[in-house]
């Protein structure tokens, strides 16, 4: 069943390597803390989430906004996931242009080594695939075909097209679990801002033309469906309507308003810096929130920035902080010790607690400006360059 649809302003252009290689180390991070607490179900069904997809995007330190997220991201987990699938039971397969090509060959293999239908997960991919690219014609050609499969059969398919007309590109999302029809009705939603007629051969009320789904192309339109529950806008800059202040503001209070050294002996963080824990915080909600907490997912870039410079350029130094303390979390929970990971978790309840308690004031200028003035100090980084050297800065977040 179809989770959910996002629509996202067209980007070209590649990943630079310096980011590319902690997107993968974080992203498996996150992967695999995800897998331990909760099971591999419950990742899949944050995949299948456009909401939580692109939130992860963003604390990965992609482009907040543009349509690489989905290919960087996939990319990042596959070679994240499918060097550790034996212990982490996820196989991720397909990718972009060429590479989609390649899935029913993937999942054969995958099949030989966990005994799962390969031929019935061919079909699956497939038929995914075809719904999106020829049952609903919505002027978006795919492009990209990521389908993740557990071994326990479940699996996710995350597929991206393209409007060159438009400049938009549009990502679907698939989840195996409650699929009963991928012809009939398999959307559960799919909304946004109306743009018309288009052919959509998946309603029921196309029931009577459809002998199969090659043939469902030939007929007329029978159905209007709304776009993509996630539509973002084509600015580059995340502003103050791009983000929940409230939840970003309890974030930010606890980094850098809470003496963390009061707060040692519940976290276990000694050394930790204020910066850090913003990301851990950003972080920790990917992992532990839940679905109401990604409405706004350009909240999350507040972590480690993105590579084009905004909301701030990408803090190298925090972002392999981040990276080493849930590396290191994640170790010692598999041997038993769930100290340092039960306080990464904390992390997340906490900054929610402080949100009952907190309005939102006027600080979203000036925290941007004080991030970019002191990017130089975190190592910022984007895709024209290291950043400049800090200005003084005199920085009041909120009133007392």
């Amino acid at each position: 069943m179809k989770r959910g649809t996002a629509d996202l302003p067209l980007h070209y252009g590649t990943v630079p390597q310096w980011l590319a290689q902690r997107m993968s180390l974080l992203g498996g991070a996150i992967v695999e803390a995800i897998v331990a607490e909760y099971g591999r179900s419950a990742l899949l069904r944050r995949m299948s989430d456009p909401f939580w997809f692109q939130s992860l995007g963003c604390v990965l330190g992609m482009d907040w906004h543009s349509s690489g997220i989905t290919t960087s991201v996939m990319s990042a987990l596959k070679k994240a996931i499918n060097r550790r699938s034996a212990e982490l039971g996820l196989y991720v397969c397909g990718g972009r242009g060429k590479s989609s090509l390649k899935t029913p060959v993937e999942l054969l293999k995958v099949a030989e080594k966990t005994g799962l239908n390969g031929n019935d997960l061919v079909r699956c991919s497939r038929l995914s695939a075809k719904v999106d690219n020829t049952a609903v014609q919505d002027g978006f050609q795919l492009y990209l075909h990521s389908f993740v499969v557990s071994s326990d059969g479940e699996w996710a398919v995350i597929q991206q097209g393209m409007n060159t007309e438009e400049k938009m590109a549009r990502r679907y999302h698939w989840l195996s679990a409650p699929l009963q029809s991928f012809t009939e009705e398999p959307h559960t939603s799919v909304c946004g801002v109306n743009r018309g007629l288009i052919l959509n051969l998946t309603a029921k009320a196309a029931a009577s033309t459809k002998a199969g789904i090659l043939q469902l192309t030939k007929e007329r339109p029978d159905s209007v469906i709304r776009e993509a529950a996630l539509v973002l806008p084509a600015h580059h800059e995340v502003s103050i309507a791009d983000v929940n202040l409230k939840r970003l503001g309890a974030a930010l209070i606890l980094a850098h308003e809470t003496n963390v050294a009061d707060m040692e002996s519940l976290l276990l963080l000694e050394g930790v810096g204020a910066r850090t824990i913003q990301s851990l915080t950003l972080v920790s909600e990917v992992i532990h929130g839940t679905p109401s907490r990604f409405s706004d997912p350009a909240r999350f870039s507040f972590a480690h920035g993105g590579k084009d410079g905004h909301p701030f350029p990408v803090p190298i130094h925090v972002y392999d902080e981040t990276i080493e303390i849930f590396d290191k979390a994640i170790r010692q929970a598999q041997l038993g010790n769930r100290e340092k990971a039960d306080a990464l978790k904390n992390l997340s309840v906490i900054a929610r607690d402080m949100e009952k308690g907190y309005s939102p004031t006027d600080y979203f200028d000036n925290w941007l400006r004080h991030e970019r003035k002191m990017s130089c100090q975190y190592g910022g980084k984007t895709v024209f360059g290291d950043a400049g050297k800090p200005a003084p800065v005199q920085l009041k977040l909120w009133e007392q």
